[in-house]
């Protein structure tokens, strides 16, 4: 008897996915620690959904800034989730997902940031000094 795993965490997953307090796509895992934004070190943890409703996957990204570079400080390149953590439920396929919901939903006292939505601003430690 074999058993057949299904990769439900797949590379194109990631290539979908951005951090939602600073908006960068890249992630990196540390083995025995966990899935982190390489760019603020924000903790994401994939769960697959109870319910898939006929999509090829359903995953849950929950997001936790207790491990978050910095958030203090660069307030104007991150936003805090509240309460400290964020849930996402992404439906789909590679190359076709799409976000469902967000928990807590989005609205005036909280808003994700969006792919690459600070790309433009500088870090605080890049900006140059004119003499």
């Amino acid at each position: 008897m074999s058993l057949e795993v299904i990769d439900r965490h797949s590379e194109a997953l990631f290539e979908f996915l951005w951090c939602p307090v600073c908006g960068h796509e890249v992630f990196s895992h540390i083995p025995f620690e966990g899935v982190f934004c390489k760019h603020c070190n924000t903790q994401v943890e994939l769960q697959e959904s109870r319910e898939t409703r006929g999509y090829e996957e359903a995953v849950l990204a929950c997001f936790d800034t207790s491990t978050t570079w910095n958030l203090h400080i660069d307030e104007k390149l991150r936003r805090d989730l509240p309460d400290g953590s964020a849930r996402v439920k992404i439906l789909g396929a590679p190359g076709a997902y799409e976000v469902d919901w967000w928990s807590p939903e989005p609205g005036e006292d909280w808003e994700p940031v969006e792919r690459g939505e600070f790309d433009d601003v500088e870090e605080p430690d890049e900006v140059s000094h004119l003499a």
